[in-house]
């Protein structure tokens, strides 16, 4: 008989979101104040979550921001998640065979990483003109807990992040594929009522949790960026969002409650069965 995977011990994870004003294309000056915000974080947390493009703003000149994955911002990520013994994530312009990419970074304290590069480029800035798209959804995994990792954009196409039940055979046991949906981006005011619903539909509609890290103040093509950071539970009940102004947030999800809710409520039984083709 089939049944849901529910572990016996369900763990929590704590998380910290930064939200903050980004200084336009001053990478030093981004990862110092960065690098104090973070210090000034004295919870005990697992995972910290910067915006998209943190060390530089949501800028179209890669040519002279760009950097590989040996350069000064991944070093920089590498230290403070090793000093800190935190997972830090975020999104930084990389360069990689003459190509360039919006690329969120999964930092580990042991130096090792993961990489997703933004699969949907925002065409009404012009940014496909500038990077190139990623192909491949990336999972990353901490304490039992699967995080699909997601680049702002993203957020408006729904089949990127959809769910689907996967089977596993030799327990006769069903699981979903992720837990927690992250997005951070560089999402600017004039538009934020889509932020906002989004970020909520895509909780519903998956039955996870989400998270979506924005920036605040505006950039250096004058766009206001207001924040509305948010923490979002499986029912889609705002847990923490913050408008307008820069903030630091950490806070515990549990697992447990998760996997209640999945169970009491199996929607994702119901859900059709697709395939997404890469690039």
């Amino acid at each position: 008989m089939r049944k849901p995977l529910i572990d016996n011990f369900m763990s929590s994870l704590t998380i910290s979101l930064i939200q903050t004003n980004l200084l336009w294309e001053n990478k030093r000056a981004n990862l110092d104040m960065l690098s104090k915000k973070i210090e000034g974080i004295i919870e005990k947390t697992e995972v910290i979550i910067l915006p998209e493009m943190f060390s530089t703003g949501f800028s179209m000149k890669p040519e002279l921001l760009a950097e590989n994955m040996e350069g000064e911002t991944l070093q920089w990520m590498k230290k403070i998640s090793a000093e800190k013994k935190v997972i830090l994530t975020g999104s930084i312009i990389i360069k990689e065979n003459n190509e360039f990419f919006n690329r969120m970074v999964w930092m580990m304290p042991n130096g090792k990483y993961g990489i997703y590069d933004k699969r949907h480029l925002f065409a009404y800035g012009n940014e496909q003109l500038h990077y190139n798209a990623g192909s491949k959804r990336v999972i990353a995994s901490v304490k039992g807990w699967k995080i699909n990792l997601q680049v702002c954009y993203d957020l408006r196409f729904p089949v990127w992040a959809r769910q689907s039940p996967i089977l596993h055979k030799k327990e006769s046991i069903i699981d979903l594929e992720y837990d927690l949906l992250i997005y951070v981006a560089n999402w600017p005011e004039r538009r934020i009522r889509a932020w906002k619903t989004l970020l909520q539909a895509r909780a519903i509609e998956n039955q996870c949790y989400v998270i979506g890290v924005n920036r605040v103040g505006h950039d250096g093509n004058g766009i206001y960026h207001n924040g509305d950071s948010m923490i979002i539970d499986a029912l889609g009940e705002i847990i923490y969002q913050k408008t307008d102004e820069e903030d630091i947030y950490t806070y515990k999800l549990e697992k447990n409650n998760l996997a209640e809710l999945r169970e009491k409520f199996p929607f994702w039984k119901d859900a059709d069965s697709f395939t997404i083709n890469n690039l």
